[in-house]
């Protein structure tokens, strides 16, 4: 029964290691889903996330000749950071045994805190096994991430904080979910208390052991999971956490890596804090059930349960937040092959702002456009905005959802130039990154030019950038000059550039 973790939890020795994390309001965020959003700050632990907690319980329960022989453990990472944690403050040798896939930050902290790593395997379930060949060969104990009664009980410890923090008991907790250690302990202890509170649990949509053992009535094996959120990159739900789960949570649902990512700037927005995707799985949680069961006034909570990300991996991040918010709508658009057409379609779109702007002349009778524009999730929706495109008589194709279109077809849109083009000058052009700016760029080029190749992409800086090439006899060059120095954006002509000629120019012309 979920009521023998109670005292096993309140006996936790946790707090040699970890530290009481605050449970943090979140205004922005509160504000913009309609409920009072809390969020549990277990990315502010020593090792930036919840696992010291659990991996310290465990060790502080073992007797002084397994602590003499060592631990081992298998861990994406912040479990390793824990074990390693609970190691060096217990004077215990641990060997950690990683997805060659983990983080370099998670990998180098583990090694900074003492411990020794060994590389293995695409998941942990790979670093599983041969971190349980460890245990036969050289003796070591295996501390388990999630799936052992003192690491839950440690876990659990973060529903004990939750409870004192709040004012009263909340009408939901929204906690993340890899495989089950810590919604399992925080499950059966706010069960206990709150007996009226709905926990819900949140996994990746591409690694949803829980989901499917539910499902099935049993536990069950992935046969391959999504390694974007690696904190939860599990393919199988431990037994006694998925027991507790079963008895102690009302629901677990899944969310994708774009609405993880969305999270991610949610997080930061509220608190000037960078969770890792695993870290922002159970507030984006949080904003999906409330926007598709449209609750509101209602008191809710989620873990923010890690903060070990790669730099590097912002920058994807911070692409598809947008797409996850539901702020941006990727759309391929079909438009008539002809003077003035760009800048026809622009004013078409009005007022949106323009997020990204791809395009190659194909042929002479119609373009396709892959632009992207800024909707609101409170206001227009994706639908509306196609409808009214559709109105004006644009064919639409949606690829807001498209992967393919996503990842790869907005950098591949183009290609050499189509021999019925003449006169193609190519230039580059800075301009301040406001909305109008891209239009007020047409209309200074007027009909005159015939654009033949077009690329932009908003980054978030303060100036955008565009690649431009259009059709100029030359006849009329002097006169493009004078328009481009008219509007006072910095330009550069590109027409000669070795890296035009060689993809996009003529080809015999390279």
């Amino acid at each position: 029964m979920a009521q023998s973790y109670i005292k096993r939890i309140l006996n936790a020795r946790v707090y040699d290691v970890a530290r009481e994390t605050p449970l943090d309001a979140a205004p922005l965020l509160s504000g913009r889903i309609g409920n009072q959003a809390f969020l549990k700050r277990e990315d502010l632990q020593p090792v930036f996330s919840f696992k010291c907690r659990g991996a310290y319980n465990k060790m502080t329960h073992l007797d002084a000749a397994t602590r003499e022989a060592g631990v081992v453990a298998a861990s994406a990472g912040n479990h390793a950071q824990g074990v390693a944690l609970a190691a060096t403050k217990l004077g215990i040798k641990a060997k950690i045994v990683m997805p060659v896939t983990t983080p370099v930050i998670k990998v180098d902290a583990v090694r900074a805190l003492g411990a020794k790593v060994l590389l293995h395997g695409d998941s942990f379930d790979e670093a599983a096994i041969r971190a349980q060949a460890l245990v036969e060969q050289e003796g070591l104990t295996f501390i388990h991430p999630f799936d052992d009664p003192d690491v839950i009980a440690g876990q659990g410890t973060v529903a004990v904080e939750l409870v004192r923090q709040a004012s009263q008991p909340l009408d939901y907790v929204f906690i993340c979910c890899g495989g089950g250690g810590l919604l399992a302990g925080m499950a059966a202890y706010l069960r206990y208390v709150w007996p009226q509170t709905r926990i819900i649990g949140v996994e990746p949509e591409d690694a949803a052991c829980v989901q499917a053992a539910l499902a099935q009535g049993r536990r069950v094996t992935l046969r391959e999971v999504g390694l974007f959120a690696d904190g939860c990159a599990v393919a199988q739900v431990g037994k006694e956490t998925f027991r507790l789960i079963r008895e102690c949570v009302d629901e677990v649902m899944t969310v994708t890596t774009d609405e993880i990512c969305a999270a991610v700037k949610d997080i930061f927005d509220d608190t000037r804090a960078i969770a890792e995707p695993a870290g922002a799985l159970a507030v984006a949680g949080m904003k999906k059930f409330a926007a598709l069961h449209g609750v509101k006034g209602c008191s809710m909570a989620a873990t923010v349960s890690g903060a070990n990300t790669n730099f590097d991996r912002l920058r994807y991040i911070s692409e598809r937040t947008e797409i996850g918010e539901r702020r941006e709508a990727i759309l391929s658009v079909t438009i008539p092959e002809q003077p003035g057409a760009f800048r026809a379609f622009c004013n078409a779109i009005g007022k949106r702002n323009v997020t990204e702007f791809n395009y190659r002349y194909e042929s002479a009778a119609e373009a396709r456009v892959f632009v992207g524009l800024t909707v609101t999730p409170d206001g227009e929706s994706v639908d509306a905005l196609q409808h009214s495109l559709r109105q004006q008589g644009y064919r639409v194709l949606d690829m807001t959802d498209n992967e393919t279109a996503k990842l790869h077809l907005r950098h591949m849109v183009g290609g050499r130039l189509s021999s019925d083009i003449e006169d193609e000058m190519v230039f580059r052009v800075e301009f301040p990154e406001r909305p109008g700016s891209l239009l007020q760029f047409l209309n200074t080029l007027g009909k005159e030019y015939s654009i033949s190749l077009f690329h932009y992409r908003n980054h978030g800086a303060a100036y955008g950038r565009i690649l431009v090439g259009m059709q100029v006899p030359q006849g009329k060059r002097a006169g493009l000059t004078k328009a481009l120095d008219r509007l006072g954006y910095r330009f550069w002509e590109e027409t000669h550039n070795p890296a035009y000629r060689e993809y996009l120019g003529r080809t015999d012309d390279s």
